[in-house]
């Protein structure tokens, strides 16, 4: 084709992308119940699934402080228009976590043609592992990550006098740029996929810099957890390790195959 049939067959893609999310958005936006009350705002309340495990976990390991009774705070709108903007706002983010696998699907088959044949077979099912990995995190990020997050920040004060009335807006934002972080962060053996198979990365420089990642591990475990104890900073650390582990993994793999060739 031609840049401009090009050009046009991009703007086909994008438009059917936004289309989909556009669609979930206005889904998200009528069941606004389930969305607010059971999914946004179950992570500040005491009967929320992560809490729970934790309390069933502290009483199994005698340790009483790991279990959550209590949020201290309330949350509040303060402009006129406060709720119905964080409305539109969360459905149109809600439709984006729910589209993503289509989008990508599209961009996956505008980007497909211009690859050659052995580069074809060997990105087979990149828009399901893609999929996979986003929704793991997504899911990571909001039961695991956003919970520890919220508790610490919620019962966290300077003196007894001060009360924690958080409002709407900044509650969804810490919530959702937590979870898409992850979402993201979870991307990291597709990452490496592509720069392994482009020459940048190799397995050899990853488990040499295993301890250097470890560190660099830790330090983000601990800038995504405002709370400082150890145990909610290791929940978070492991699996992104995991990843990092998977990915020394997937560039093996990649090195395999074009020593495969190579000799071939």
């Amino acid at each position: 084709m031609s840049f401009l049939d090009h050009l046009e067959s991009l703007r086909w893609h994008i438009i059917r992308g936004v289309a989909a999310i556009l669609v979930f958005t206005i889904v998200a936006f009528v069941n606004k119940y389930f969305l607010f009350h059971e999914l946004i705002l179950g992570p500040s309340r005491s009967d929320f699934w992560t809490y729970r495990q934790l309390c069933m976990l502290a009483e199994r390991l005698n340790e009483p402080d790991l279990c959550i009774k209590g949020l201290n705070f309330t949350l509040q709108s303060r402009t006129m228009g406060g709720q119905f903007t964080t409305h539109l706002t969360v459905s149109f983010v809600a439709g984006l976590i729910v589209a993503f696998p289509y989008v990508f699907w599209e961009i996956w088959r505008f980007i497909r043609p211009g690859l050659y044949p052995q580069e074809r077979r060997a990105t087979q099912g990149a828009v399901a592992w893609v999929s996979l990995l986003f929704f793991t995190g997504i899911m990571f990020g909001y039961y695991v990550l956003s919970p520890l997050s919220i508790n610490f920040l919620a019962n966290y004060t300077v003196d007894e006098s001060v009360t924690n009335n958080f409002d709407i807006s900044s509650y969804m934002s810490t919530l959702v740029i937590m979870v898409m972080a992850c979402g993201l962060t979870f991307q990291l053996p597709m990452i490496v996929l592509v720069l392994s198979k482009i020459g940048i990365l190799t397995p050899k420089f990853m488990r040499t810099y295993r301890r250097h990642a470890i560190i660099v591990i830790l330090i983000v475990s601990a800038v995504l957890t405002p709370s400082p104890d150890v145990f909610s900073q290791l929940l978070v650390a492991i699996p992104i390790y995991f990843l990092y582990e998977l990915s020394i993994f997937v560039s093996r793999s990649v090195e395999k195959g074009k020593l495969a060739k190579t000799n071939a």
